[in-house]
């Protein structure tokens, strides 16, 4: 294979990566904009005995975290994320030549679900959350689609973290 062709797949899988974060960003997107346009505030629609389709303002991070903060906390973690994703579209640059498959996927959903999060706090001032899962008498907090793309990614950054990267072929 050439330089030239390795070159093209290199830059290929890079965009694949891109076309992944992408993906999340208009899901996330589009699934808060219904949710904003035809679910009222702080109501729950019931999907089934497991997940209620609801609809909460978080001005927080996770589970609310400094929700109540007084303001600041909006352009901090707005600052935070976009640090965070200009490393993360950096680090897929640089490991787009060594097909480094998980860690890549992983790196993608931690992106596009951060810019997910960051558009709704840039425009917004806060996160849209809609989804709640149920548990017996329990009830996880409501999280997004671009919430969901940032676990899955961090759950797959410590399987690549623990069976992949830095191991010998």
């Amino acid at each position: 294979m050439g330089k030239l062709e390795s070159s093209n797949i290199s830059n290929l899988r890079f965009f694949i990566w891109m076309i992944v974060a992408v993906a999340i960003v208009i899901a996330d997107q589009l699934t808060k904009w219904a949710i904003i346009e035809w679910v009222p505030l702080y109501d729950k629609i019931p999907l089934n005995a497991f997940i209620n389709l609801t609809h909460h303002k978080n001005s927080g991070a996770a589970f609310s975290f400094l929700a109540d903060a007084g303001g600041w906390q909006r352009w901090f973690f707005t600052i935070v994320a976009s640090a965070v994703s200009i490393v993360i579209v950096v680090w897929l640059w640089r490991i787009r030549n060594e097909g480094q498959s998980v860690l890549s996927v992983a790196l993608a959903l931690v992106l596009g679900g951060a810019i997910g999060n960051l558009i709704d706090r840039i425009l917004l001032g806060h996160v849209t959350d809609f989804i709640q899962i149920l548990f017996g008498g329990w009830a996880f907090p409501s999280f997004n689609v671009a919430d969901a793309g940032i676990s899955i990614g961090a759950v797959l950054l410590i399987i690549d973290a623990l069976f992949f990267s830095g191991r010998q072929e």
